[in-house]
Protein backbone atom coordinates (compact mmCIF):
# COMPACT_ATOMS: atom_id res chain seq x y z
CA UNK A 1 0.00 0.00 0.00
CA UNK A 2 1.28 3.36 -0.86
CA UNK A 3 1.18 6.63 1.50
CA UNK A 4 1.41 9.51 -1.75
CA UNK A 5 1.70 13.10 -0.85
CA UNK A 6 0.64 16.15 -3.00
CA UNK A 7 4.19 16.94 -3.63
CA UNK A 8 4.08 12.44 -5.05
CA UNK A 9 1.19 13.53 -7.14
CA UNK A 10 2.49 16.74 -8.68
CA UNK A 11 5.83 14.79 -9.70
CA UNK A 12 3.95 12.08 -11.61
CA UNK A 13 0.32 13.70 -12.92
CA UNK A 14 0.11 15.96 -16.27
CA UNK A 15 -3.16 16.86 -17.64
CA UNK A 16 -2.68 14.90 -20.53
CA UNK A 17 -2.81 11.70 -17.94
CA UNK A 18 -5.67 13.59 -16.46
CA UNK A 19 -7.97 14.23 -18.92
CA UNK A 20 -6.71 10.37 -20.50
CA UNK A 21 -8.18 8.74 -17.06
CA UNK A 22 -11.24 10.77 -16.62
CA UNK A 23 -12.27 10.30 -20.30
CA UNK A 24 -11.76 6.10 -19.57
CA UNK A 25 -13.75 6.60 -16.03
CA UNK A 26 -16.84 8.47 -17.98
CA UNK A 27 -16.80 5.93 -21.19
CA UNK A 28 -17.25 3.23 -18.01
CA UNK A 29 -20.32 5.03 -16.84
CA UNK A 30 -21.38 5.66 -20.02
CA UNK A 31 -21.34 1.63 -20.06
CA UNK A 32 -22.37 0.94 -16.99
CA UNK A 33 -19.20 -0.21 -16.15
CA UNK A 34 -18.90 2.46 -13.35
CA UNK A 35 -20.57 4.29 -10.69
CA UNK A 36 -20.29 7.60 -8.05
CA UNK A 37 -22.50 8.10 -5.23
CA UNK A 38 -22.93 12.00 -4.83
CA UNK A 39 -21.28 14.22 -1.86
CA UNK A 40 -22.84 14.01 1.36
CA UNK A 41 -22.00 14.60 4.93
CA UNK A 42 -22.22 15.48 8.72
CA UNK A 43 -22.11 18.54 10.36
CA UNK A 44 -21.29 18.95 14.16
CA UNK A 45 -22.05 22.69 15.67
CA UNK A 46 -20.24 24.58 18.24
CA UNK A 47 -16.63 24.19 16.86
CA UNK A 48 -14.48 25.58 19.81
CA UNK A 49 -12.70 28.76 17.83
CA UNK A 50 -13.63 31.59 19.56
CA UNK A 51 -12.02 33.97 16.72
CA UNK A 52 -14.44 33.32 14.26
CA UNK A 53 -18.75 33.20 13.80
CA UNK A 54 -20.22 30.10 14.40
CA UNK A 55 -17.89 27.65 13.76
CA UNK A 56 -18.84 23.95 12.77
CA UNK A 57 -17.13 20.78 11.94
CA UNK A 58 -18.04 19.67 8.58
CA UNK A 59 -16.97 16.14 7.46
CA UNK A 60 -17.89 15.57 3.91
CA UNK A 61 -17.07 12.30 1.39
CA UNK A 62 -17.92 11.17 -1.86
CA UNK A 63 -16.93 7.51 -3.50
CA UNK A 64 -16.67 6.15 -7.07
CA UNK A 65 -15.52 2.95 -8.74
CA UNK A 66 -14.20 2.01 -12.23
CA UNK A 67 -14.08 -1.54 -13.29
CA UNK A 68 -11.89 -0.50 -16.30
CA UNK A 69 -8.94 1.37 -13.97
CA UNK A 70 -9.77 -1.68 -11.14
CA UNK A 71 -10.77 1.16 -8.65
CA UNK A 72 -12.85 2.20 -6.16
CA UNK A 73 -12.16 5.47 -4.49
CA UNK A 74 -13.45 7.34 -1.38
CA UNK A 75 -12.62 11.03 -0.88
CA UNK A 76 -12.82 12.62 2.60
CA UNK A 77 -12.39 16.05 3.60
CA UNK A 78 -12.40 16.92 7.71
CA UNK A 79 -12.58 20.97 7.97
CA UNK A 80 -13.60 23.74 9.92
CA UNK A 81 -16.60 26.27 8.32
CA UNK A 82 -16.80 29.31 9.92
CA UNK A 83 -17.17 33.15 8.92
CA UNK A 84 -14.66 36.07 9.22
CA UNK A 85 -15.25 39.46 8.98
CA UNK A 86 -17.96 38.23 6.48
CA UNK A 87 -15.77 35.49 4.56
CA UNK A 88 -16.74 32.32 4.59
CA UNK A 89 -13.66 30.01 5.60
CA UNK A 90 -12.75 27.04 6.38
CA UNK A 91 -9.38 25.08 8.01
CA UNK A 92 -8.45 21.88 9.64
CA UNK A 93 -6.88 22.40 12.55
CA UNK A 94 -5.78 26.01 11.61
CA UNK A 95 -6.36 28.52 9.05
CA UNK A 96 -4.20 27.81 6.26
CA UNK A 97 -4.11 23.89 6.97
CA UNK A 98 -6.73 21.34 5.53
CA UNK A 99 -7.14 18.20 5.58
CA UNK A 100 -8.59 15.78 2.69
CA UNK A 101 -7.29 12.72 2.00
CA UNK A 102 -8.38 9.71 -1.33
CA UNK A 103 -8.55 6.15 0.12
CA UNK A 104 -8.07 3.67 -3.50
CA UNK A 105 -9.04 0.34 -2.96
CA UNK A 106 -8.77 -2.70 -5.87
CA UNK A 107 -12.12 -3.49 -7.41
CA UNK A 108 -10.46 -7.33 -8.11
CA UNK A 109 -9.71 -8.51 -4.41
CA UNK A 110 -10.59 -6.12 -2.28
CA UNK A 111 -7.05 -4.75 -1.31
CA UNK A 112 -6.23 -1.11 0.12
CA UNK A 113 -3.59 0.54 -2.75
CA UNK A 114 -3.11 3.91 -1.61
CA UNK A 115 -3.94 6.40 0.72
CA UNK A 116 -3.55 10.14 -1.13
CA UNK A 117 -3.75 13.48 -0.32
CA UNK A 118 -6.18 15.07 -2.39
CA UNK A 119 -4.82 18.51 -2.99
CA UNK A 120 -2.86 18.79 -6.20
CA UNK A 121 -5.37 15.95 -7.28
CA UNK A 122 -8.32 18.11 -6.73
CA UNK A 123 -7.36 20.76 -8.80
CA UNK A 124 -6.41 18.45 -11.97
CA UNK A 125 -9.08 16.65 -11.98
CA UNK A 126 -11.65 19.66 -11.67
CA UNK A 127 -9.43 21.23 -14.58
CA UNK A 128 -9.78 17.84 -16.71
CA UNK A 129 -13.50 17.76 -16.53
CA UNK A 130 -13.47 21.51 -17.43
CA UNK A 131 -11.47 20.45 -20.43
CA UNK A 132 -13.62 17.53 -21.33
CA UNK A 133 -16.79 19.79 -21.55
CA UNK A 134 -15.44 22.30 -24.06
CA UNK A 135 -13.73 19.18 -26.08
CA UNK A 136 -17.60 17.76 -26.43
CA UNK A 137 -19.36 21.69 -26.94
CA UNK A 138 -16.54 24.17 -27.59
CA UNK A 139 -16.11 24.82 -31.40
CA UNK A 140 -13.22 22.80 -32.48
CA UNK A 141 -11.20 25.98 -34.28
CA UNK A 142 -11.33 27.78 -30.37
CA UNK A 143 -8.65 29.67 -30.39
CA UNK A 144 -8.95 31.86 -27.39
CA UNK A 145 -9.81 31.70 -23.59
CA UNK A 146 -10.78 34.29 -20.69
CA UNK A 147 -10.44 33.04 -17.26
CA UNK A 148 -11.73 34.92 -14.55
CA UNK A 149 -10.16 34.36 -11.44
CA UNK A 150 -6.18 33.16 -10.46
CA UNK A 151 -5.94 30.68 -8.04
CA UNK A 152 -4.87 26.51 -8.43
CA UNK A 153 -8.51 25.94 -11.03
CA UNK A 154 -7.84 29.06 -12.77
CA UNK A 155 -4.30 27.37 -13.86
CA UNK A 156 -5.52 23.48 -14.14
CA UNK A 157 -8.61 24.85 -16.53
CA UNK A 158 -6.20 26.76 -18.74
CA UNK A 159 -3.95 23.89 -18.90
CA UNK A 160 -6.67 21.42 -20.07
CA UNK A 161 -7.91 24.00 -22.82
CA UNK A 162 -4.23 24.21 -24.10
CA UNK A 163 -4.06 20.52 -24.59
CA UNK A 164 -7.62 20.11 -26.56
CA UNK A 165 -7.32 23.55 -28.91
CA UNK A 166 -4.72 25.32 -30.36
CA UNK A 167 -5.04 28.31 -28.88
CA UNK A 168 -3.25 31.29 -29.54
CA UNK A 169 -4.03 33.34 -26.75
CA UNK A 170 -5.56 34.20 -22.94
CA UNK A 171 -6.70 36.73 -21.03
CA UNK A 172 -7.07 36.74 -17.49
CA UNK A 173 -9.22 39.20 -15.16
CA UNK A 174 -8.98 38.45 -11.20
CA UNK A 175 -10.17 41.42 -8.53
CA UNK A 176 -6.28 41.52 -6.99
CA UNK A 177 -3.73 43.01 -9.43
CA UNK A 178 -0.59 41.21 -8.22
CA UNK A 179 -2.61 37.76 -8.56
CA UNK A 180 -3.55 37.93 -11.61
CA UNK A 181 -0.37 39.57 -13.20
CA UNK A 182 1.77 36.41 -11.37
CA UNK A 183 -1.00 34.10 -13.14
CA UNK A 184 -0.29 35.88 -16.75
CA UNK A 185 3.34 35.19 -15.98
CA UNK A 186 3.26 31.96 -15.16
CA UNK A 187 0.87 30.95 -17.56
CA UNK A 188 2.42 32.32 -20.10
CA UNK A 189 5.42 30.32 -19.61
CA UNK A 190 4.08 26.91 -18.71
CA UNK A 191 1.78 26.91 -21.70
CA UNK A 192 4.24 28.82 -24.35
CA UNK A 193 0.86 31.01 -25.51
CA UNK A 194 0.61 34.54 -24.20
CA UNK A 195 -1.66 35.43 -21.70
CA UNK A 196 -2.75 38.80 -20.88
CA UNK A 197 -4.00 40.72 -17.23
CA UNK A 198 -6.79 42.54 -17.74
CA UNK A 199 -8.79 44.97 -15.42
CA UNK A 200 -12.39 44.10 -15.87
CA UNK A 201 -14.10 40.64 -16.28
CA UNK A 202 -16.02 42.26 -19.55
CA UNK A 203 -12.40 42.37 -20.86
CA UNK A 204 -11.45 39.08 -20.42
CA UNK A 205 -14.36 37.69 -21.81
CA UNK A 206 -14.00 40.17 -25.01
CA UNK A 207 -13.84 38.05 -28.50
CA UNK A 208 -13.04 34.78 -26.14
CA UNK A 209 -13.80 31.33 -27.71
CA UNK A 210 -13.82 29.78 -24.44
CA UNK A 211 -14.70 31.50 -21.16
CA UNK A 212 -14.19 30.02 -17.64
CA UNK A 213 -15.27 31.40 -13.98
CA UNK A 214 -12.69 29.77 -11.58
CA UNK A 215 -14.05 31.93 -8.04
CA UNK A 216 -15.14 30.81 -4.99
CA UNK A 217 -18.67 32.84 -5.48
CA UNK A 218 -21.43 32.52 -3.59
CA UNK A 219 -22.85 34.96 -5.50
CA UNK A 220 -23.19 35.38 -9.47
CA UNK A 221 -20.17 36.88 -11.15
CA UNK A 222 -21.37 37.35 -14.42
CA UNK A 223 -25.09 38.29 -15.37
CA UNK A 224 -25.42 40.34 -18.19
CA UNK A 225 -26.47 38.54 -21.04
CA UNK A 226 -24.58 41.59 -23.38
CA UNK A 227 -20.71 40.05 -22.11
CA UNK A 228 -21.94 36.92 -23.93
CA UNK A 229 -21.22 36.49 -27.77
CA UNK A 230 -22.23 34.50 -30.41
CA UNK A 231 -20.26 31.02 -30.65
CA UNK A 232 -18.78 31.13 -27.20
CA UNK A 233 -18.40 28.25 -25.01
CA UNK A 234 -18.89 28.99 -21.09
CA UNK A 235 -17.81 27.08 -18.12
CA UNK A 236 -18.15 27.32 -14.14
CA UNK A 237 -16.53 26.36 -10.99
CA UNK A 238 -18.55 27.12 -8.42
CA UNK A 239 -22.61 26.84 -9.34
CA UNK A 240 -23.55 30.71 -8.16
CA UNK A 241 -21.11 32.35 -10.83
CA UNK A 242 -23.53 32.62 -13.41
CA UNK A 243 -26.54 34.54 -13.24
CA UNK A 244 -29.57 33.25 -14.35
CA UNK A 245 -29.65 36.28 -17.39
CA UNK A 246 -26.47 35.12 -18.70
CA UNK A 247 -27.49 31.22 -18.54
CA UNK A 248 -30.82 32.66 -20.17
CA UNK A 249 -28.52 33.75 -23.26
CA UNK A 250 -27.12 30.09 -23.64
CA UNK A 251 -28.47 27.43 -25.98
CA UNK A 252 -27.33 24.37 -25.03
CA UNK A 253 -26.68 23.74 -21.16
CA UNK A 254 -25.19 20.42 -19.78
CA UNK A 255 -24.05 19.53 -16.27
CA UNK A 256 -21.23 17.33 -15.63
CA UNK A 257 -23.74 15.29 -13.01
CA UNK A 258 -25.36 15.03 -9.41
CA UNK A 259 -23.01 17.28 -7.20
CA UNK A 260 -24.87 16.71 -3.93
CA UNK A 261 -27.13 13.89 -1.81
CA UNK A 262 -30.74 15.34 -2.44
CA UNK A 263 -32.64 13.00 -0.68
CA UNK A 264 -34.06 14.47 2.84
CA UNK A 265 -33.82 11.70 4.55
CA UNK A 266 -34.62 11.15 8.56
CA UNK A 267 -32.37 13.05 10.99
CA UNK A 268 -30.73 15.46 7.75
CA UNK A 269 -31.07 19.17 7.87
CA UNK A 270 -30.85 21.90 4.54
CA UNK A 271 -27.13 23.62 5.01
CA UNK A 272 -26.39 25.48 1.79
CA UNK A 273 -26.92 23.01 -1.25
CA UNK A 274 -27.06 19.77 0.22
CA UNK A 275 -28.68 17.82 2.55
CA UNK A 276 -26.54 16.63 5.97
CA UNK A 277 -26.90 14.87 8.80
CA UNK A 278 -26.68 17.63 11.74
CA UNK A 279 -25.54 17.06 15.42
CA UNK A 280 -26.46 21.01 16.86
CA UNK A 281 -29.50 22.48 19.08
CA UNK A 282 -32.58 24.40 17.63
CA UNK A 283 -30.70 27.42 18.24
CA UNK A 284 -27.46 26.63 17.20
CA UNK A 285 -29.16 24.86 13.80
CA UNK A 286 -30.39 28.44 12.85
CA UNK A 287 -26.68 29.68 12.49
CA UNK A 288 -25.90 27.28 9.80
CA UNK A 289 -25.99 28.82 6.55
CA UNK A 290 -29.64 28.86 4.92
CA UNK A 291 -30.70 26.13 2.69
CA UNK A 292 -31.05 27.24 -0.90
CA UNK A 293 -31.82 25.49 -4.13
CA UNK A 294 -29.52 23.85 -6.32
CA UNK A 295 -27.51 26.69 -8.97
CA UNK A 296 -27.13 27.13 -11.40
CA UNK A 297 -31.11 27.86 -11.87
CA UNK A 298 -32.47 24.99 -13.76
CA UNK A 299 -29.66 22.80 -13.51
CA UNK A 300 -31.65 19.83 -12.24
CA UNK A 301 -33.22 19.41 -15.48
CA UNK A 302 -30.25 19.78 -17.80
CA UNK A 303 -28.96 16.77 -19.35
CA UNK A 304 -25.68 15.33 -17.76
CA UNK A 305 -22.11 14.93 -19.67
CA UNK A 306 -22.50 11.27 -20.62
CA UNK A 307 -25.93 11.73 -22.04
CA UNK A 308 -23.75 13.83 -24.45
CA UNK A 309 -20.69 10.89 -24.20
CA UNK A 310 -23.61 8.33 -25.47
CA UNK A 311 -24.73 10.25 -28.10
CA UNK A 312 -28.65 10.88 -26.34
CA UNK A 313 -28.42 14.68 -26.73
CA UNK A 314 -26.87 16.89 -29.91
CA UNK A 315 -24.91 18.94 -27.64
CA UNK A 316 -23.40 21.82 -30.22
CA UNK A 317 -25.36 22.16 -33.47
CA UNK A 318 -24.04 25.22 -34.77
CA UNK A 319 -21.24 28.00 -34.87
CA UNK A 320 -23.44 30.68 -33.48
CA UNK A 321 -24.88 28.75 -30.40
CA UNK A 322 -23.55 29.63 -27.15
CA UNK A 323 -22.81 26.38 -24.71
CA UNK A 324 -22.57 25.75 -21.12
CA UNK A 325 -20.59 23.25 -19.29
CA UNK A 326 -21.71 22.83 -14.94
CA UNK A 327 -18.70 22.00 -14.21
CA UNK A 328 -20.53 19.89 -11.07
CA UNK A 329 -21.22 16.35 -10.08
CA UNK A 330 -19.92 13.00 -10.20
CA UNK A 331 -16.79 14.22 -7.62
CA UNK A 332 -16.38 11.12 -6.29
CA UNK A 333 -15.80 9.18 -10.11
CA UNK A 334 -13.44 11.12 -10.71
CA UNK A 335 -10.60 10.62 -7.69
CA UNK A 336 -11.08 7.03 -8.69
CA UNK A 337 -10.25 7.68 -12.32
CA UNK A 338 -7.57 10.67 -11.58
CA UNK A 339 -6.17 8.65 -8.39
CA UNK A 340 -5.89 4.64 -10.60
CA UNK A 341 -3.41 6.88 -12.93
CA UNK A 342 -1.41 8.71 -9.90
CA UNK A 343 -1.25 5.30 -8.02
CA UNK A 344 0.16 3.57 -11.15
CA UNK A 345 2.65 6.12 -12.04
CA UNK A 346 3.89 6.68 -8.52
CA UNK A 347 4.60 2.81 -8.66
CA UNK A 348 6.25 2.67 -12.05
CA UNK A 349 8.47 5.98 -10.39
CA UNK A 350 9.13 4.26 -6.96
CA UNK A 351 7.56 7.16 -5.66
CA UNK A 352 5.66 6.99 -1.92
CA UNK A 353 5.91 5.70 1.51
CA UNK A 354 5.28 1.88 1.56
CA UNK A 355 2.94 0.70 4.35
CA UNK A 356 2.11 -3.43 4.35
CA UNK A 357 -1.34 -4.00 3.67
CA UNK A 358 -1.64 -6.40 6.63
CA UNK A 359 -1.56 -3.48 9.00
CA UNK A 360 -5.33 -2.55 7.11
CA UNK A 361 -6.57 -6.51 7.15
CA UNK A 362 -7.54 -8.54 9.45
CA UNK A 363 -8.91 -12.07 10.49
CA UNK A 364 -12.16 -11.09 11.76
CA UNK A 365 -15.17 -11.22 10.05
CA UNK A 366 -17.85 -7.95 10.31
Amino acid sequence: MLLLTNQDVERVLDMKSCLESLEVGYNDLVNKTATYRPRTGMVVTGATFEQFTDPHYHFAVMEGASRTLGVCAIRIRSDIYAFQEGRHIQFSVKPGLYCGLILLFSVHNGEPLAIIQDGILQHMRLGGTAGLGAKYLARPESSQVGIIGSGGHARTYLWAFSLLFNLKKAKVFSPTKINREKYAAEMTEKLGIPVESVETPMEAMRNADIVASCTDAYEPVIDDPSWIEDGMHLTDNSAAEWGSRALDRCDVKVRLGYANLQTHEPGTTRVGQEYLYVAGQAEELKKLPAGRPNLPPGVDYWPVFTDLLAGNIEGRTGNNEVTFFNNHGSQGLQFAAVGAKVYELAQEAGLGKQIPSEWFLEDIRD
